[in-house]
């Protein structure tokens, strides 16, 4: 049994912004399971103190000359424990985890996760004193990224794993932050937390980690690639052989149709014919025509440039021109949000925009549509692709990172040995999207194969275990490392 440290900024249900959160919320439960002696790491925001009943205060310290509090608590619905840094001159304000009410990023970002990361290093050591010493240190994405460097200069240190969800986001900050954090003079270096004379966070992981994954094989092959690598790719060609790529799992749980209290209608593999009720019951909550037989299309997430949102709107005027309904639920950039609500507007039998996010209606798109949308530019692993297929709705994605590694083309061979369960857009064009809508409508006509289609997008395993089991696997890999180096 290991004894794994985890630490997140985010972890559903008790705060979420994105698909790290639902990562964070999972993977401990499912090593948990795994005879892993696992603790979660989490910032004492105020939504996650309002989301937890029972706790107590395990340890006090300061950093900066900040006091602060480590919460005891249980992950909810689990037996996970999760320790809270409870530092309210930085945490106790509103806004998210990582912006202001404005959607600007906290000017003092950088101290925030400092702090976060120091505490996971006296955590780690037992310096804390609470009577538990870390084997594993998993750190995840730039805001838990100086926590391997900081690490590396302790002789006798737990190994350290450094996950990727998104290289985009490396928390770069001037050489000034650098000083004022007190970091160490010997990580300033291009080899160590310098990057073009800024501080990175990110490096702290990509640098100094034992292992480095990403939550998709064909994403951890992009980042080697100056379009994917973000300045990065160098120093993650020079670390291959430590660099790996774990697709992540959902709760299947929570995103099970066959049990879901949030749809109109439960449904499995075996009453299918089901899943239609939650179509005509769509329409109707969203004033849309009720027609059982026409292709509902959904999309649900961030409406930016990532999720192919350029592509979706250049499209739709040859796409309302299908027989279709489209549904999108999100936010995002102010200037989608506005293309997209007008398209709306002059197309109400056609198209219906939700701006906001509802969990609901997360969930009643997933189970009513036939077709999720998801033509992305980019995507580390993706989440709602896997959400679509247990539900039977057929994806339409680009051939990019988890997208590509969860999703089989429907062709005549993959047909044939029942592995299609969705549409594979060779390059992210507006022609290629409008060209693979329109396939996949034609199969959706196609009763029978549609389906099997179905059928076998529900079969797909998209568990935790066997991710939990390339985790597992992989903190063999890191203890292995620094044993054979300590010998």
């Amino acid at each position: 049994m290991n004894k794994v440290l985890y630490i997140a900024s985010e972890a559903f249900p008790l705060i979420k912004t994105g698909g790290l959160a639902d990562v964070a919320g999972s993977l401990p439960v499912a090593l948990l399971k795994q005879s892993q002696d696992v603790r979660l790491l989490l910032p004492a925001y105020p939504e996650v103190l309002k989301n937890i009943s029972r706790f107590k205060t395990v340890a006090t310290h300061s950093y900066f000359n900040l006091p602060f509090s480590i919460i005891e608590t249980r992950l909810p619905g689990s037996k996970v424990i999760v320790w809270l840094v409870d530092c309210p001159a930085v945490f106790d304000r509103p806004g998210g985890p990582y912006t202001d009410q404005h959607g600007e990023a906290w000017a003092d970002n950088a101290l925030r996760f400092a702090i976060l990361c120091h505490a996971a290093v006296d955590i780690a050591l037992d310096k804390l004193k609470l009577n538990w010493k870390a084997d594993i240190v998993h750190c995840n994405d730039w805001q838990t990224g100086l926590i391997p460097a900081l690490l590396s200069r302790h002789e006798k240190r737990p190994a350290t794993v450094f996950t990727i969800h998104n290289l985009a986001y490396q928390g770069n900050f001037d050489y000034q932050t650098f000083v004022d954090l007190h970091l160490p003079d010997e990580l300033w270096h291009m080899h160590g937390l310098e990057f073009y004379n800024q501080l990175s966070f990110i490096k702290g992981g990509l640098v100094y980690a034992d292992k480095i994954n990403a939550v998709s094989p064909n994403y951890a092959k992009e980042i080697l690639l100056p379009e994917f690598g973000y300045g990065q790719n160098g120093l993650l060609k020079s670390r291959q052989q430590d660099l790996s790529g774990i697709v992540n799992g959902i709760d299947e749980k929570h995103w099970n149709p066959g049990t879901d209290d949030l749809i109109i209608e439960k449904f499995n593999r075996r009453t299918l014919s089901k899943k239609v009720n939650n179509k005509t019951a769509l329409q109707e909550q969203l004033s849309l025509p009720d027609n059982a037989s026409i292709a509902m299309v959904g999309m649900v997430g961030r409406l930016v440039q990532q999720k192919g949102l350029d592509i979706i709107l250049q499209s739709l005027k040859q796409l309302v021109q299908l027989e279709l309904q489209i549904i999108i639920l999100g936010t995002g950039d102010l200037h989608y949000e506005i293309q997209l609500s007008e398209w709306a507007a002059k197309y109400p039998d056609k198209i219906k925009v939700v701006i906001g996010y509802s969990e609901q209606l997360a969930h009643r798109i997933e189970a009513a549509s036939d077709i999720y949308l998801m033509p992305s530019t980019f995507e580390p692993c993706g989440l709602n692709q896997l959400y679509s297929l247990r539900y039977g709705t057929l994806p339409i994605v680009t051939a990019v990172g988890g997208l590509a590694d969860t999703i089989t083309d429907t062709n005549k061979e993959s047909i044939a040995n029942k592995t299609a369960n969705g549409f594979m857009m060779t390059e992210p064009t507006t022609e290629k999207l409008v060209l693979t809508m329109t396939r996949a409508l034609a199969f959706f006509k196609d009763s029978n194969t549609w389906h099997q289609l179905q059928d076998n997008a529900m079969r797909f395993d998209s568990s935790w275990t066997a991710s939990a089991d390339g985790y597992i696997q992989l903190y063999k890999q890191a203890l292995a490392k620094i044993n054979k180096a300590d010998s």
